[in-house]
């Protein structure tokens, strides 16, 4: 089997100081496995030195490889600058849905009572992101007009994967979008909503407006969740959602280009977070993030061993949480190193013992 590729996305600020740490739990020292690391420089800087033609080519190299890994980066507020390179990115890879789950951190009591995953299933494209705006001024007043669309295909990619998340980890598809005010616009997706869940009739399936499903949520957090969104919604719900469980940082956000039959074509792991330009070069942001996004790559490869690392890193990750070895946005005190270092270190004890055991996971 050839060694894996991924195309390793620079980015700005701590966003690229947290992929570094991120890039040293996949060296073949640590996980046992050869993975090769393309890398491009997607900084603001760099962005604008090619007017974003290495953004471009960071996307050609994810649909050759089938994986990428993405530091944070700066999206300029001025229009006409070179934007936001995930717009770029999601496009090019014909990015489907985006995955983010809150999970439970060990020993880190939730702001609210929530205790099984939730997942969010949104849409990477269409909706509100690149949608047509203008203005006109009628009678005197100024009026903002948007036009938005989505597909069928996109609904169906939505709907198809909530209902196969929610198959691996036996949770509930809930939620959906305002169908009773947008029975055309939104109503497509509650449409293949329905249709998913006549393919899966063993998932349980409860659909609520938008609305109801952020004032359901905490009532529903004793059990695990999977939530297909419009793109706009989801952006939104996964924020809300990541924070019930004390950190945005506690999870992965994911990127998946699906094909024909819903399965992953392409997948694109990173952090949920910006760049925290307020903790650059302190030595002092919570790497979890960019660490898990490393582990759900893995675990995406179809390589045995990788899968196997995968599994290695996420337990060590929230054993070194548990265990006190906490940055300060946890309530402790060690340093961006210092919490890597104890992953790393947990990684190699595990799959250490789990070869002298001649385990397979």
């Amino acid at each position: 089997m050839s060694k894996p590729k991924i195309a390793v996305m620079e980015g700005d600020q701590t966003g690229q100081e947290l992929l570094e740490q991120s890039l040293r739990l996949l060296d073949a020292n640590v996980i046992g496995v050869d993975v090769k690391l393309h890398r491009f420089d997607l900084s603001r800087k760099n962005r604008r030195k090619t007017n974003n033609e290495i953004v471009h080519e960071a996307a050609k190299a994810m649909r050759e490889y089938g994986y990428g890994l993405k530091a944070a980066t700066i999206t300029p507020e001025t229009k006409g600058d070179v934007g936001s390179p995930n717009a770029i990115l999601r496009k090019e890879i014909n990015g489907t849905v985006i995955v983010r789950t809150g999970r439970r951190i060990p020993s880190v009591a939730p702001p609210v009572g929530v205790y099984s995953p939730i997942s969010v299933v949104r849409m990477a494209v269409d909706d509100a992101y690149g949608a047509k705006e203008w203005r006109e001024t009628v009678d005197n007043e100024e009026i903002a007009y948007r036009t938005e669309k989505i597909s069928r295909k996109i609904c169906r990619g939505v709907a198809e994967y909530a209902f196969q998340h929610a198959k691996r980890l036996n949770a509930k598809v809930f939620g959906g979008p305002k169908f009773t005010v947008s029975p055309i616009y939104e109503g497509m997706l509650k449409e293949e909503m329905d249709r998913a869940a006549e393919r899966y009739p063993n998932v349980p399936y409860e659909p609520q407006l938008i609305d109801a499903t952020y004032a359901l949520l905490l009532v529903k957090a004793g059990e695990p969740l999977v939530i297909p969104a419009l793109n706009r919604d989801g952006d939104c719900l996964s924020d809300l959602v990541l924070q019930m469980f004390g950190t945005i940082a506690g999870s992965e956000s994911i990127l998946l280009s699906l094909d024909d039959n819903c399965k992953p074509q392409t997948v694109m792991a990173e952090a949920p977070h910006g760049t925290a330009p307020s903790l650059f070069g302190k030595n002092v942001a919570n790497p979890m993030a960019m660490i898990l996004a490393t582990a759900s790559l893995l675990a995406y490869m179809e390589d045995k061993s990788c899968q196997t690392a995968s599994r290695a890193i996420y337990e060590s990750t929230l054993e070194t949480v548990m265990t006190g070895c906490r940055t300060s946005d946890l309530g402790g005190g060690a340093s961006t190193t210092e919490f890597t270092d104890e992953v790393i270190e947990r990684v190699k004890t595990k799959l250490e013992v789990w070869s002298t055991l001649g385990e397979s996971v």
